[in-house]
């Protein structure tokens, strides 16, 4: 009888390890369940988080071009005035016109072009004489010793430069004078 007790006492045993492997199996099949739920969680989430993305970016797109078209529109309407006044001048009957007249209407025009151009935020950068050269503003295209000017600084001015707000949108072009007596270029 011990011999049928040892074996029966196996058989339980056995029985014990194939339920045991049973719950284990049922408890990593559970497990494997829970996190290909989470995956498939994250997945979407991934998913979702990308097309956001991507409409985002779109919408960023589409104001920035909207932007640019109402900045251009803002511009060309403070300048349309301007075109009005072209307009009127050239329709003028230029035998009755002095040469005083003529040139009165072109500073006409031009002030109200700087007006209109000022009302967007550009500002001239007009240097004088004597002025110290700059070369954030300024744009050196020749060098000159003029012996009157201190080196480094503006002999002459020969085109207004322009600023939007802080930004250069072109230097002014001038001649420097320099130390010596020979005149040269700018290279």
């Amino acid at each position: 009888m011990r011999k049928k007790n040892h074996t029966d006492d196996q058989s339980e045993s056995l029985l014990g390890d194939e339920q045991h492997e049973r719950v284990a199996d049922a408890s990593q099949d559970e497990i494997i369940a829970d996190l290909e739920e989470k995956l498939a969680d994250a997945e979407g989430r991934a998913i979702r988080a990308l097309a956001d993305f991507q409409n985002f970016q779109r919408r960023a797109a589409n104001n920035e071009i909207e932007a640019s078209r109402q900045g251009v529109s803002r511009v060309v309407s403070a300048l349309l005035p301007v075109m009005d006044n072209f307009d009127l001048a050239l329709g003028q009957d230029i035998s009755n016109m002095s040469a005083e007249q003529l040139l009165g209407g072109v500073e006409i025009v031009r002030a109200e072009l700087l007006r209109a151009l000022e009302n967007q935020g550009v500002s001239t950068i007009i240097p004088n004489q004597g002025d110290e050269f700059d070369p954030e503003i300024h744009e050196a295209v020749a060098r000159h010793s003029d012996g009157q000017t201190e080196p480094g600084h503006i002999i002459e001015s020969l085109q207004t430069g322009y600023k939007l707000g802080g930004r250069v949108l072109r230097p002014a072009k001038v001649v420097i004078a320099e130390a010596g007596d020979d005149d040269g270029e700018a290279g």
